[in-house]
């Protein structure tokens, strides 16, 4: 006891008390025992233990506490600190012990309970874990969180959805808590549970757009379109201005043949700043996709692309680039791809593109001006020279045509269709400049390349 009275006195303000007090003392009288010397030694060592922590000096701190539990073993404290010290030099079986002491002897205390539960959660020790966090709720509910966090990691998925209704219905509803319930459902396939309770939270909170968003999402991946398609219908007309909804409603408007409210559905999509660039890019595919079976809204399609489409979104673009290519339409398609370049001008894929489409419009010197171009960014890349190659015979400027040709060849590994279209541009090249010898040699080339049937 008077030990603890000389620590609490540290503590607290050993300074506090005026200094006349200390001039009563005859510190020349013997005492009638030694209690005196002891309590000072331990006050002497168990601050030196708290001084050597406080330098990160783990090892010579646990040096003078169990000195001092030679002294006196009594004080819940003695055994706290160890653990602490123990925990932070990793020797968790130590501190479990010195912590197990402290709590034995203050079993009411939460911050021996803590110090233990971050020993096993160190450990992964999951059931101990959970034993102790379950102490740990009787002094701070907020603890319920861990412990249904450690459920599901123990698989113990029942009793984490028993915690999380009940904190639900301390505190109300909570994203975190539906997301690790939603979680749980998908991981035990409980759909039907996850539905109810999805349906409830709507019914709970009729005003909350991802309530009804998650349950169109759920009905869905339950094959209850109806149901979704009800709920959708429902979202929009408790919130008109709802974005998100449209994502849902133009695909059951699709299947519904209802094609003015899907196309006018897409459009809020492709119009919104509240949507993803994913997002939109899905929706713009499916747009895509109808044109071609209703061509009839085709100028919508293009009026959308080119207000709402932003100049970045790359892969936009090139989604509406291929659709005028299935059409045929090489001056579109290459106008759009054109966009996307210019926001990724190092694409191989997108480039490539522009330069085959360059040749099939005839534009012989964009192509040559842009191949060039490539071939600083791809010079080990044997297309871009047969482009080149192409170009500059098309302008009648057979010896560039033949530079790049013979350079290009060098890169061909293993292609005889590519190799069989090099010698055949070699041969029009010699033609051009009258070497009808050459231009037969590579003519030859390319045939004996060709395949046989």
């Amino acid at each position: 006891m008077q030990k603890q009275i000389y620590i609490l006195v540290l503590i607290f303000g050993l300074f506090l008390f005026p200094q006349g007090n200390f001039a009563q003392v005859d510190f020349n009288k013997k005492p009638n025992d030694d209690l005196g010397d002891v309590a000072d030694e331990y006050q002497e060592l168990f601050f030196e233990a708290l001084k050597q922590k406080g330098i990160e000096n783990y090892d010579r701190a646990i040096e003078a506490l169990l000195k001092c539990k030679k002294l006196d073993d009594s004080d819940a404290a003695l055994y706290f600190e160890l653990g602490k010290n123990y925990n932070t030099l990793k020797d968790y079986r130590l501190a479990e012990e010195a912590l197990k002491e402290a709590i034995k002897k203050k079993p009411d205390n939460e911050w021996f309970l803590d110090e233990l539960y971050d020993t096993y959660a160190q450990q992964n020790e999951l059931e101990k874990a959970i034993n102790t966090v379950k102490q740990l709720v009787k002094y701070h509910p907020d603890y319920k969180e861990d412990l249904a966090t450690l459920y599901v990691k123990t698989k113990q998925y029942d009793e984490a959805l028993k915690i999380l209704d009940e904190m639900d219905e301390d505190h109300g509803y909570s994203n975190t808590r539906d997301s690790v319930r939603n979680m749980i459902y998908n991981t035990t396939g409980q759909k039907k549970e996850q539905i109810q309770n999805l349906e409830e939270r709507v019914n709970q909170e009729p005003d909350k757009e991802r309530n009804y968003l998650s349950l169109i999402f759920r009905y869905s991946e339950n094959n209850e379109k109806e149901k979704a398609f009800e709920t959708a219908k429902k979202l929009l007309e408790i919130n008109p201005n709802s974005h998100l909804v449209h994502l849902a409603l133009y695909k059951f408007y699709l299947d519904d043949n209802n094609t003015e409210k899907a196309v006018n559905s897409m459009e809020t999509v492709l119009n919104s700043n509240k949507i993803k660039p994913e997002a939109k890019l899905m929706v713009l595919s499916d747009f895509v996709k109808f044109v071609k079976t209703n061509p009839e809204y085709e100028s919508k399609l293009i009026e959308i692309t080119s207000q709402a489409i932003d100049d970045e979104n790359v892969g936009s673009h090139i989604e509406v680039a291929q659709y005028f290519l299935t059409k045929g339409e090489k001056d579109k398609a290459l106008e759009y791809y054109e966009k996307a370049l210019a926001n990724e001008p190092d694409n191989f894929g997108i480039l490539r593109n522009v330069l085959l489409l360059y040749i099939d419009v005839e534009d012989y010197e964009r192509a040559t001006q842009k191949s060039n171009e490539a071939l600083d960014k791809f010079p080990s890349q044997p297309l871009f020279y047969l482009i080149q190659g192409v170009a500059q015979n098309k302008l009648v400027k057979p010896d560039k045509a033949i530079l790049a040709l013979e350079t290009g060849l060098d890169y061909i590994i293993d292609d005889t269709k590519m190799k069989s279209d090099f010698y055949k541009q070699l041969s029009i090249s010699y033609a051009l400049l009258n070497n009808t010898a050459k231009s037969k040699t590579f003519s030859d080339k390319a045939k004996q390349l060709e395949p046989t049937n």
